[in-house]
């Protein structure tokens, strides 16, 4: 019996059984408490450094990647200059062209090109108020700018896009153009040049900024009326309709 209590491991001695037993159930515990420590610690660390190891590499594979809102904000970074640009070298051309000169007509009762320079909003509304649409301009482009840091939306990029380009390329006008410009008596009082006109005698002249300008507050009702958000969340009315229910 003493031979296979020591071949067991056992304690020789009766004395020792009951410590010994209970020595035993401690390392059982010990072993226990190393095992699941283990256990958790390699998991844990297996999975956060999985975790880790798939986000960088992800991230590294094709380099870096930007987050959406700055990836909406190059949308509206790419938008607002081509606006502007095409606004800024069709105005220059047609006025070196076309300026008191008859109309070119593209489409007979359609579509010509004629040249006018324009106090007011755009498609010539609100003739004699230029300075007052000179603060609203710089106001939508001061607004856009700081909305801008919220943007995570795509279409709202679109639209602000369009409308920052707009609003700058008549600005523009405004600020350099006569009677306004450096050393005149009439600053921000600059005229628009207009020069596209459709239906003609029966439809306002415009230019490429009032079309950004129309085309991105046409979206950007489309957009309010469909929930949509400038932080990419969408308003459905669940919640207010839950309420009433």
């Amino acid at each position: 019996m003493r031979g296979l209590q020591a071949a067991g491991g056992a304690p020789l001695t009766e004395g020792g059984a009951p410590g010994g037993s209970g020595g035993g159930t401690g390392d059982t515990g010990a072993a226990g408490g190393t095992t699941e420590g283990a256990a958790g610690g390699t998991t844990g660390g297996a999975a956060g450094g999985t975790a880790d190891g798939e986000t960088e590499g992800a991230a590294g594979a094709d380099g870096p990647v930007l987050p959406p809102g700055r990836r909406r904000i190059a949308v509206l970074a790419t938008i607002a200059p081509i606006v502007y640009l095409l606004d800024l070298v069709t105005k220059t051309v047609v006025l070196k062209t076309l300026e008191g000169r008859d109309p070119l007509v593209l489409v007979p009762d359609l579509l010509q090109f004629r040249v006018i320079f324009n106090s007011g909003a755009a498609f010539s509304i609100g003739t004699g108020m230029t300075i007052v649409f000179t603060f609203v301009a710089a106001a939508v482009v001061i607004a856009i700018l700081r909305t801008a840091r919220h943007l995570r939306s795509l279409p709202w990029a679109v639209t602000l896009g369009l409308l920052l380009g707009g609003a700058l390329g008549n600005l523009t006008d405004r600020v350099f153009r006569w009677p306004s410009g450096f050393g005149r008596e009439a600053p921000f009082q600059g005229y628009v040049v207009d020069f596209i006109e459709t239906f003609p005698g029966h439809f306002p002249v415009w230019n490429i900024a009032d079309a950004g300008i129309v085309c991105g507050g046409i979206l950007a009702v489309l957009l309010a009326w469909r929930g949509y958000q400038i932080d990419g969340t969408r308003d459905t009315g669940q919640k207010e309709q839950n309420d009433n229910g």
